[in-house]
């Protein structure tokens, strides 16, 4: 439509922002998921159990990845109250632990013989300063470092299940985001917001660089934006700025986007079959957008997988 990176291309990827918001797109594709097998981490609640929903109801084997196996439970249970021959099951992962990372990935390539489809859903966002289990920031280690290990265990059974996908939900919140390798767990000055920005840009660094890696090999990633939606990611703000949290609290339920209308382009980007050749690039809207110019940095891409592999590498 307009030369990419241009300022009228870049002012249209927000006027779709903005036209989303108040008129959410709807996944349309009609494709079948029987006989397949969807991972979708935090499927617990908000969009990614909306997701699962969906899913299931295609055919599809769901297995709901999550911290708290209660409430996963609780989520696959409603599902099955709408869709008594959904096959879900529930298995324990927390992404701020590698060590618990690399149990739900032995665990499941010892007991699936296929992953289709990779949902890396799950995320924390402006949260009080803390660290994960192995002493990363707790948004970067989390929405990025967790899942960037989680699809690294799970490759190798992800490519012998050709075709398949890996879909990033990320954030609009990336255009302003940055990567500070010199000071990754913001030591030197910390901000919540800023560091759930640098977590979603890494969201889409990452799955660009991945895109790049799998050439070839019938695997293809997605990363989105999902809109603005009434979940549960804000529980953290009140432990931030309570006024603030309370405003966003109020505003979110009058004018966001519900969960199930929320999970739409994550959806669009598992099952929409025109998409079957594209990979890399970043949907918000049930379309494809223009990212910032720092998430089309190739360079940067690759020095942030060199420098998490080398992150999780360090952890003993």
């Amino acid at each position: 439509m307009f030369k990419k990176g241009s300022i009228l291309s870049r002012l249209t990827a927000m006027f779709i922002y903005i036209w989303d918001s108040f008129f959410p797109a709807t996944c349309r594709s009609k494709a079948k998921l029987r006989g397949k097998t969807v991972i979708i981490t935090g499927a617990n609640t908000g969009i990614g159990k909306e997701t699962a929903r969906d899913l299931a109801a295609r055919g599809a084997k769901i297995i709901i990845a999550c911290r708290d196996t209660v409430k996963g439970g609780n989520a696959a249970e409603e599902i099955r109250q709408e869709l008594p021959e959904a096959n879900i099951i529930v298995k324990q992962l927390d992404l701020a632990s590698f060590s618990s990372i690399r149990g739900f990935a032995k665990e499941v390539l010892s007991s699936e013989p296929q992953i289709n489809i990779l949902i890396n859903n799950a995320g924390v966002a402006v949260c009080p300063k803390s660290t994960t289990v192995d002493g990363f920031e707790m948004q970067f280690g989390v929405n990025h470092l967790g899942h960037f290990l989680l699809t690294n265990l799970l490759l190798d059974k992800i490519k012998t299940s050709a075709p398949a996908r890996i879909v990033n939900v990320a954030s609009g919140a990336h255009l302003i985001g940055s990567i500070n390798f010199s000071d990754i767990n913001m030591d030197r000055e910390y901000n919540a917001l800023d560091a759930y920005c640098n977590s979603k840009l890494a969201n889409v660094l990452f799955t660009r660089e991945l895109a790049n890696k799998l050439q070839g090999t019938n695997v293809t990633t997605y990363s989105l934006h999902p809109g603005a939606v009434h979940t549960e990611l804000d529980r953290n703000m009140s432990k931030v700025n309570r006024i603030i949290a309370f405003f966003f609290h109020f505003a979110s339920k009058l004018t966001f986007k519900s969960a199930r209308k929320g999970a739409q382009t994550t959806i669009y980007c598992a099952v929409e079959e025109s998409l079957a050749k594209e990979s890399g690039l970043y949907y918000t809207g049930c379309r494809q957008i223009e990212t910032s110019k720092r998430a089309e940095d190739d360079a940067l891409a690759k020095k942030l997988w060199e420098f998490s592999e080398d992150l999780i590498a360090s952890v003993k």
